[in-house]
């Protein structure tokens, strides 16, 4: 058993960054993709699909403060433990089977394979878990479970960024997801910063505007 885990939302100047875990079933998912290659309907239609057809998967986020207490890297990876966390509960659950707060023993536990070259399991702190865990360059092109949590954590971050964009309506984050664009670079010149920046980011740092 497999588990993928990949991210979205680490570059960004703005919003959460959000993580997925995903253990396939045995049905399989035509058209799994690295996320950032797939339309956004595509994505949408995806990700119905697998939730319905996966054995378990789970989303975990890191909030703004989290980033910039932590920085983007340890963040991200709270984020996966937090998706890893939520997979595995949602497998207990489906097994009928009672954790009582432990660890899924070895010969139950899947082998995680996460996107790029460096997983929580390589660093301690909160986020660290035990599970054997293969990280896999550019996995979210070549592995199946690790394309379908970047569809996840890339759908999911997206809905988010659509809703601060309603909160937040000068910046354009439904159009941009937060990335430094020229529109996104000409909004924060202009109305400075808000609640939502990554204060700890370039160039967010560097304006010695106070929130709005």
């Amino acid at each position: 058993m497999q588990a993928g885990v990949d991210e979205a939302g680490r570059g960004p100047l703005a919003g959460p960054v959000c993580a997925a875990a995903v253990i396939l079933g045995e049905t399989g998912i035509d058209g799994l993709a690295d996320s950032k290659l797939l339309s956004a309907k595509r994505r949408q239609a995806l990700a119905a699909e697998i939730q319905a057809k996966s054995q378990a998967w789970g989303v975990g986020w890191a909030s703004v403060t989290e980033i910039d207490e932590l920085n983007i890297l340890r963040a991200t990876f709270l984020a996966m433990a937090r998706a890893m966390q939520q997979c595995l509960a949602q497998l207990e659950k489906v097994r009928s089977i009672d954790m009582n707060g432990s660890v899924l023993s070895d010969s139950r536990a899947p082998l995680v394979l996460v996107d790029g070259n460096r997983s929580p399991a390589d660093y301690s702190g909160p986020w660290h878990w035990p599970y054997a865990t293969q990280t896999i360059v550019k996995g979210d092109q070549t592995v199946a479970c690790i394309s379908a949590a970047s569809i996840l954590a890339k759908t999911a971050r997206d809905q988010e960024m659509c809703r601060l964009d309603t909160e937040y309506p000068h910046y354009g984050f439904a159009r941009h997801a937060g990335y430094g664009t020229r529109a996104h670079l000409q909004a924060l010149a202009q109305h400075g910063p808000c609640a939502a920046h990554r204060k700890s980011f370039a160039p967010i740092k560097q304006l010695s505007l106070g929130l709005t």
